[in-house]
């Protein structure tokens, strides 16, 4: 029988095509009560199924995700409120001097600079002499730049120091990224962000300050916009200072370096000189302890220094060293075994060289003790002995004394000597080298070269580097010990008996030697009434520890000197000063208790007396030695010495060439070259 209300599926069936499943319908014309129930059958299919529960999930992320963003931003917005509105705040960068900065820096710290800051320099006591600072410069994307004349014009307010047109047109410029300010101060900052500028922004940089200002200004050099070393320590060590975070420790010591400075500069002011430096070196390490060179400028502002400012007169500087040189005359001379102490030679007559003169200043015109030589400061003398010990010696000799190379110290500006060429080494310029002429080296090698002398014999480099209480020096042993113990001897002599009187310092039992030179003219020849005037200096004689020199340029009498401008007179004043200050400084506090036995210890006579059979150059003895040109023995008596000039070398008896001027390449800042001629001067002392 069927079913009136139709067809019923068979459970678990799908509906067939055409076939509607659902509940009963209304009969029609029936009323309610007896309506016969219809059923309205919708299609589903699986499909449609699994597509509605994906929307479904799809929905639910979307309103999770929306609800994230939204908290997101709501605090965004809340803070960017409180920043820009309610509460705006300054830059946290803290603006500090420098003197807070330093003195917030232990003064012994080993403590290493930041990551990625250029390493502090520090001198021997931990003292900062170079730091860096965290700054900032301002940068710009042009792009994003609406009005770019607008824009430089208020950048312009707050930054004084930018060039308007120069902003504008980098501005303008279709780049990315354009520079426009360096070193921009925490306060110039904030007034910038208050421009509101879009596009202006700031990128984090370095700022190089030197605390101490002018004190050992041409030493540490400076570095360029980019940090970038380009003159002194900072370029020697460029590579070092920028991967070794720990401070570079210098051998300078501060204390000492502006107690040379201070008397440097008195005697400068006192007698009108251009110029001068200061050394102070251990004989016994090599180590420079103090290194002035003035007029110096403070080396916050290397930049915009002048080129005479920037030169350091102590390593570039070539010169000839005049008497200072007669140490190293004397010390070949007796290592050779050629000349004894108690030798005598003539310096009772001038050498006339061609149209040149060797004499005496202040000469005592007859036959000199070799003590008395050195004491007295004999060019005549010196020259003799030079040429007693021959010109092959004497060029082997200032060779293995480094005279012909650089000095080797940690400095780029670091200078060659000027030398004859060995061509031109025949006897005129041995007799003038033998005084210190016809031959141009800087100070420094004038200083390394007498450590030599008073040390015990042993060359050792200078350096700028603080060295290892307990690590070994390197040194090369030059002449023999017992050399050296006669010429302390001979060095204390000429500060109690000869020309370096004013140096002396009761106590500290200095000695040295005076040295006056004539400059050389840019063509050739020597300028009259413009001297260097050097005074080189070591200390205590008995036990030597410390060396000193000290030298002005172009010194200019005064009525205290008696008209005279030589170093006796206006430079070794100044070393005895600096001697007295910087001892107690150094440790070494004045021996005066035994002051008997000392100066007994240190004593040589100025007139040795000669061993019995010993053989001797004296008056009447003809000497092995014989002048080339003259074909007469150096002793022989005539009135005077006369060398023709055809025996003259080349570079002698023609003017000196023009100095060569030096590039960027190996002076990068520019200083002038000092330029040296072999023409012997007359009256050097």
């Amino acid at each position: 029988m069927s079913d009136p209300r139709g067809p019923v599926p068979p459970s678990g069936s799908p509906p067939r095509n055409g076939t509607r499943y659902g509940r009963p319908a209304q009969r029609q014309g029936a009323s309610r009560s007896d309506a016969v129930p219809r059923m309205e059958n919708v299609r589903v299919t699986a499909p449609d199924l699994a597509r509605r529960i994906a929307l479904e999930k799809t929905r639910s992320r979307l309103v999770i995700a929306a609800g994230g963003f939204a908290a997101l931003f709501a605090a965004v917005l809340t803070k960017l409120t409180l920043a820009t509105i309610i509460t705006p705040l300054a830059p946290h960068r803290v603006e500090r001097s420098v003197t807070e900065i330093v003195d917030s820096i232990p003064h012994n710290s080993v403590e290493a600079s930041l990551p990625g800051q250029r390493a502090m320099i520090t001198d021997r006591n931990g003292q900062p002499m170079a730091i860096s600072l965290d700054t900032v410069s301002l940068s710009a994307d042009p792009r994003q730049i609406g009005d770019a004349d607008d824009a430089a014009t208020k950048l312009k307010q707050v930054l004084p120091r930018l060039d308007l047109a120069e902003t504008e047109d980098r501005l303008k410029r279709e780049k990315k990224f354009v520079y426009l300010a360096r070193e921009i101060t925490p306060r110039e900052e904030q007034a910038i962000n208050n421009l509101g500028i879009p596009g202006v922004n700031f990128q984090p940089t370095q700022h190089r300050e030197y605390p101490l200002g002018r004190t050992a200004a041409q030493v540490l050099g400076g570095v360029d916009v980019d940090e970038s070393g380009f003159a002194g320590v900072e370029r020697f060590f460029d590579k070092r200072l920028r991967t070794d975070t720990d401070p570079l420790r210098l051998s300078i010591d501060l204390q000492v370096q502006a107690a040379v400075r201070e008397e440097l500069e008195t005697a400068m002011q006192t007698f009108d000189a251009i110029g001068g430096c200061g050394i102070v070196m251990d004989v016994n390490t090599g180590e420079v302890l103090a290194m002035v060179s003035l007029p110096d400028y403070d080396a916050n502002n290397v930049r915009s220094a002048p080129a005479d400012d920037r030169f350091n007169r102590a390593v570039e500087g070539t010169y000839e060293p005049g008497s200072t040189f007669k140490l190293q005359t004397a010390s070949m001379a007796l290592d050779s075994g050629l000349v004894h102490i108690w030798d005598e030679f003539d310096a009772s007559r001038n050498i006339h060289i061609g149209r040149f003169t060797i004499s005496d200043f202040e000469g005592k015109h007859r036959w000199l003790y070799l003590p008395e030589v050195l004491a007295y400061s004999s060019n005549l003398g010196a020259a003799h002995i030079a040429l007693t010990v021959g010109s092959e010696r004497q060029r082997a000799w200032l060779k293995n004394m480094g005279m012909f190379g650089r000095t080797g110290i940690e400095l780029p500006e670091s200078a060659l000597p000027i030398i004859q060429p060995a061509s031109a080494w025949k006897e005129v310029v041995t007799m003038t080298v033998g005084f210190g002429h016809g031959i141009s080296i800087t100070p420094l090698h004038v200083v390394r070269g007498t450590a030599a002398v008073a040390n015990g014999g042993v060359l050792i480099r200078p350096t700028i580097l603080a060295r290892d209480p307990d690590a070994a020096v390197n040194g090369r042993r030059v002449m023999q010990p017992s050399t050296s113990d006669i010429l302390r001897k001979l060095m204390r002599l000429v500060v109690t008996n000869g020309f370096g009187k004013s140096a002396e310092v009761p106590g500290y039992y200095p000695g040295g030697k005076t040295g006056t030179a004539e400059k050389v003219k840019a063509h050739g020849g020597y300028k009259k009434h413009a001297n260097v005037a050097a005074f080189m200096s070591v200390f205590p004689m008995n036990a030597p520890r410390y060396a000193v020199y000290m030298m002005l340029d172009e010194p200019h009498a005064t009525k205290a000197t008696h008209g005279y401008a030589t170093a006796g007179w206006v430079v070794a004043p100044a070393a005895g000063k600096v001697i007295a200050r910087i001892g107690p400084m150094l440790g070494l506090l004045p021996d005066i208790q035994d002051m008997p036995e000392i100066n007994q210890e240190l004593a040589i006579p100025l007139q040795p007396a000669r061993p019995s059979g010993a053989p001797a150059h004296s008056p009447g003895a003809a000497t092995p030695v014989a002048n080339a040109a003259t074909k007469q023995p150096i002793g022989s008596n005539r009135p005077d010495l006369t060398i023709p000039a055809t025996a003259l070398p080349a570079a002698i008896s023609r003017p000196a060439p023009e100095p060569r001027q030096r590039t960027e390449l190996d002076h990068p800042v520019g200083a002038p070259v000092v330029a040296v001629s072999s023409a012997a001067p007359v009256a050097a002392r």
